[in-house]
């Protein structure tokens, strides 16, 4: 990689501000799970259950994708503090749904209401105009969809 060429310096400081972005608002996030005595997985794992009741661990592994082992170790942590159940499912006894129990939907809506990533955002974009915002996300959607392009290839190889 020549780092002397002007389109590799831009790419890398793109690179270098998605990251700080990224890390900033995980942080948030990680405040808000802390907050309620959880991580940021077994947040996500909780409000997607609250989400979508009844969901399998494959559904989840799909929806988060994270590895089913993660989502597994982090279920059964979820189960041991009472927020969600495993319920065998009635249809296919082989399956295994997830349910939330009601101290579970609480601390969900507790991390909806809190939500301090989404505050922080609110507040950091009072900064631009609604056209502004309106071209942040649509650059940022392209430059996903070219980023998912460039994986697709890579997986090809």
């Amino acid at each position: 990689m020549d780092y002397k060429n002007p389109k590799v310096k831009v790419a890398g400081e793109l690179v270098q501000s998605f990251m700080s972005v990224s890390k900033i608002l995980t942080k948030y996030t990680a405040l808000n799970a802390e907050s309620l005595g959880l991580t940021i997985l077994q947040m996500g794992i909780l409000n997607t259950i609250n989400s979508h009741p009844c969901i399998t661990l494959k559904e989840i592994t799909n929806k988060l994708s994270i590895s089913k082992s993660t989502v597994s170790v982090n279920v059964d942590t979820l189960v041991n503090l009472k927020l969600i159940e495993r319920k065998t499912n009635e249809e296919n006894r082989r399956e295994i749904n997830l349910t939330i129990l009601p101290k579970g939907k609480e601390l969900s809506i507790k991390s909806s209401h809190n939500a301090f990533s989404y505050k922080a955002m609110l507040s950091a974009l009072e900064a631009f105009s609604e056209d502004e915002i309106s071209f942040l996300i649509k650059t940022h959607s392209k430059l996903l969809k070219q980023l998912n392009d460039e994986e697709s290839k890579i997986n090809d190889i």
